[in-house]
């Protein structure tokens, strides 16, 4: 019998405090992650990548959206390879550049707008929901697909603790536990 997904969420103030959330996601990664990024245009995917590629010790200068060039990849601790979905319009297009062969790699795979080809991702994913709430700010929420993305929500969560120090981020009430607090 499969487990049920497991979900936290916290609401980002800022860019800085995306990026703060994707250097402590990207110290915890392990060989075979698979982070599928969801969220509208501007809701924050590409500056959560950002910190990941941080967190791996690799240059974070040179992110920027794969969008024109499908897939970039990064070398750091692990090697990252950042693929975008956006502009493909059928599986056949994803499979033609080699998408199923990136997640047999060695290293972790980061796929931004993951909910165009559900289908051809892993089952075992983190799933990373960003979208707006005000022009300001965003929520995220972590959906655990699988027994190795609980195990890295659970690694996550273990660290977020001094990422929330360092950048006061907030609790949202997507995990169930608590609500934000009002500011």
């Amino acid at each position: 019998m499969a487990r049920p997904a497991r979900s936290r969420g916290l609401v980002l103030n800022s860019r800085r405090e995306t990026e703060l959330i994707g250097t402590a996601i990207g110290q915890v990664l392990r060989e075979g992650d698979v982070l599928a990024l969801i969220g509208d245009l501007g809701a924050g995917k590409t500056a959560l990548v950002h910190g990941i590629v941080s967190g791996l010790e690799a240059p974070p200068s040179s992110v920027t959206s794969p969008t024109f060039m499908l897939m970039h990849r990064y070398h750091g601790r692990l090697p990252l390879t950042h693929m975008d979905l956006y502009r493909l319009r059928s599986p056949e297009e994803a499979e033609a550049i080699g998408f199923a062969e990136v997640f047999a790699d060695n290293g972790v795979t980061v796929v931004e707008w993951a909910d165009r080809f559900p289908s051809l991702l892993p089952s075992d994913r983190l799933e990373v929901l960003l979208a707006h709430r005000t022009v300001a700010t965003r929520s995220v929420q972590f959906v655990a697909q699988g027994e190795g993305s609980r195990a890295l929500l659970a690694r996550i969560m273990k660290v977020l603790p001094s990422a929330k120090r360092r950048g006061r981020l907030q609790q949202s009430g997507l995990s169930g536990k608590r609500k934000a607090s009002p500011r």
